[in-house]
């Protein structure tokens, strides 16, 4: 993280009207709203992102369809890997540190306690409502019954990913149910809502709750992902187009074909899909580095992979791309937060076989699971484990002039820490 976003981040933490503490309501933050004249409302064609996994790579996908067309689009991220800036992104730029200040400036002025995910939300209606571009991007937080972005009456649509066990920790009723009830018995009663590929359980669930919502509703048999040899295909019943990647792993591919049908919808013409595909790359999600002070550190045939997944779902799409590499040698460096302490040994699990020997740490600046505990419940499943003390400490003990790939994993701030270091 850079030096000013740090700075920033720690005054937030020290105001004595900021809660770093996960709250969630919406009282304080429509309190506030109404006090700052109500940006949210002045904001064009909001479109929302709502899942347990793959919120940022629905954002990512949606965002560079509309630019490929001429369009404007703010959006709304969480978290910020490199710098707090990241989050606010205005258009044709991301919000200066300048304007963060101000806002945060503006927002203390109104003396209202507020967590600082509520301000930083605030500090995006703020910015972005200002820059009148054409759409709107909204990535969710952990749930969204009572998520601060929850506070647009008619969005443009939503874009409903991936929902599986996640965030137990923030629900009463530990069940999966409640967790679909969280995401999806609250959305707007006057949008468009796209329901993406989902277990048969998970999507029965989905659908009971979206029963009394009077909004359209495009389920995931409205279009297909094709795959015929190595090449991927979208297919509707008017379009068909080719998938050719260049920065994406296979594991996007069924978001990737949500939000295809999403942009036609919106009435972009299937040839700028077409050509824009291949220029999409997420940062931090299976992202090959190829130059930066940590590739440095590696001799010229070791390859370095960065991956923020920090779920058991999403750490099952890494393992399966890692076991389609050809390299033999494979090594992990795992890192996570303690609220997800309990889902380590689940994630670890799915790289028996993959990697030969694993790394574990804890993750600098945040209240992650310590080397020592990371290295028991990784040697319940047989790894070779090693402790370090950072990442440049977990480089130097591994790299060597033979062919590996090594694999960055396990908590977006351990991906946040490794860019920044790169």
């Amino acid at each position: 993280m850079s030096k000013v976003s740090k700075k920033i981040y720690s005054q937030l933490e020290k105001n004595k009207l900021f809660s770093k503490k996960v709250v969630f309501g919406l009282k304080r933050i429509k309190l506030a709203l109404n006090k700052l004249g109500h940006p949210e409302k002045k904001l064009k064609n909001v479109c929302q992102f709502i899942a347990s996994d793959g919120k940022f790579s629905l954002l990512t996908f949606l965002k560079y369809f509309l630019e490929a067309d001429g369009k404007t689009a703010s959006a709304h991220i969480s978290p910020s890997l490199v710098t707090i800036r990241e989050r606010f992104w205005l258009g044709k730029r991301y919000a200066s540190y300048k304007e963060i200040r101000k806002s945060i400036q503006i927002i203390e002025k109104l003396k209202i306690p507020l967590t600082i995910y509520e301000v930083l939300t605030l500090v995006f209606f703020l910015n972005a409502y200002k820059k009148n571009n054409q759409f709107c991007l909204q990535e969710a937080g952990a749930l969204w019954a009572k998520d601060s972005n929850n506070v647009i009456e008619n969005p443009r649509l939503v874009c409903i990913g991936n929902i599986n066990n996640q965030h137990f920790n923030f629900v009463r009723k530990k069940t999966l149910g409640e967790i679909v009830r969280q995401k999806v018995d609250f959305l707007s009663k006057n949008t468009r809502i796209y329901i993406g590929q989902q277990k048969p359980g998970t999507l029965k669930i989905i659908k009971k709750y979206l029963k009394k919502n009077p909004s359209k509703k495009i389920y995931s048999n409205n279009w297909r992902l094709i795959k015929k040899k190595n090449t991927y295909f979208y297919k509707d019943a008017r379009n068909k187009i080719i998938i050719k990647r260049k920065y994406m792993d296979q594991a996007f591919m069924n978001n990737l074909s949500m939000v295809i049908k999403i942009a036609l919808d919106l009435g972009i013409k299937k040839k700028i899909i077409q050509r824009t595909i291949p220029k999409i790359q997420i940062i931090g999600r299976v992202q090959h580095i190829k130059k930066g002070k940590l590739k440095n550190m590696l001799n010229k045939q070791e390859e370095l992979i960065l991956d923020g997944c920090h779920s058991e779902v999403s750490s099952k799409n890494l393992a399966k791309y890692l076991r389609q590499l050809k390299v033999s040698n494979k090594i992990g460096i795992f890192g996570i937060l303690k609220s997800r302490k309990k889902e380590a040994s689940k994630i670890l699990k799915n790289f028996k076989g993959i990697f030969k020997t694993l790394l574990v740490l804890k993750i600098p600046e945040t209240n992650s699971v310590s080397s020592y505990d990371l290295k028991k419940i990784a040697t319940k499943h047989n790894f070779n484990v090693l402790e370090s003390e950072n990442l440049r400490d977990a480089l130097k003990k591994i790299s060597t002039n033979k062919k590996k790939t090594i694999t960055i994993f396990g908590s977006l701030y351990l991906i946040a820490n490794a860019l920044s270091l790169n």
